[in-house]
């Protein structure tokens, strides 16, 4: 059965337009804590949107009141450090799925982004943030820290003196802040974070699939390899398109000075 057809506990999935997935975490009572449920599903689901041909580009969305809230802790709180560790090999393979997906990824952010919440918004490409949203990692209240790689990605997008200020305190924090220290691209009102999304989605759409694919990718290894490698790396993404007929649309449409239709080929 394919991912489209089924029906999810924990996770809602939904075609608006052509070429936009979207993918909203389904737990409201729970401000969409995040269980090993969720994490299965939302891992098939995104699997999904990476190996289907008509999806362009992916938003994630909670509800009014949340994004996520992180950890479901009534359903960690008395792990063995086995458990906790095979827990967040759950964790990670989604949150790497998000980060890795070959489709951009767009963070739809209302209400709450709190610890593994906001570690997923971290593991998307766009983020898009409600003018009322709060953000934070509490973990260190818990007696544990950040362990959806909020201590790697925090420090990537902003500043290590940022990271550590908001880990080591656990102090909440606000949209135009998490905007101010470059952590989210841009705050809009709560009602228009869902059009700012798809109208960013629908830009995408129009780019060239495989172009957007390596270039996501070479910008995701600059964060990981030195100037030299990380360049040889784009030289390489950068030369096969040539083989694209994308890159032979886009070249032409250009120098005919008329739109170029990217077909993903």
């Amino acid at each position: 059965m394919s991912y489209r057809d089924k029906q999810y506990e924990t996770c809602l999935i939904s075609f608006e337009e052509p070429g936009i997935a979207i993918l909203e975490l389904n737990r409201p009572k729970a401000f969409n804590a995040v269980n090993i449920k969720l994490l299965e599903e939302s891992y098939e689901i995104m699997e999904g949107f990476h190996l289907d041909p008509e999806v362009r580009a992916i938003i994630i969305k909670g509800n009014d009141n949340a994004f996520a809230a992180g950890a479901d802790l009534k359903a960690v709180h008395q792990f063995n450090a086995f458990e906790a560790r095979d827990f967040l090999d759950k964790v990670h393979k989604t949150v790497f799925m998000i980060e890795d997906n070959h489709k951009p990824t767009i963070a739809a952010v209302n209400g709450l982004a709190l610890g593994g919440g906001l570690e997923m918004v971290l593991a998307c490409d766009i983020r898009i943030v409600a003018d009322n949203a709060t953000l934070g990692l509490p973990e260190i209240n818990l007696g544990i820290f950040p362990g959806a790689g909020g201590t790697q990605r925090f420090p990537r997008s902003s500043s290590i003196c940022i990271a550590k200020q908001y880990i080591f305190t656990g102090d909440f924090f606000d949209a135009a802040t998490a905007e101010k220290i470059g952590l989210v691209n841009m705050v809009v009102p709560a009602a228009e974070v869902m059009d700012t999304a798809r109208k960013f989605a629908r830009k995408l759409c129009r780019k060239s699939p495989l172009a957007l694919r390596e270039a996501k990718q070479a910008v995701n290894m600059s964060m990981n390899l030195d100037i030299k490698s990380g360049c040889r790396a784009e030289q390489i993404a950068w030369s096969m398109l040539f083989s694209s007929e994308d890159q032979k649309e886009g070249m032409t449409a250009f120098l005919e000075n008329r739109k170029a239709d990217f077909k993903g080929k």
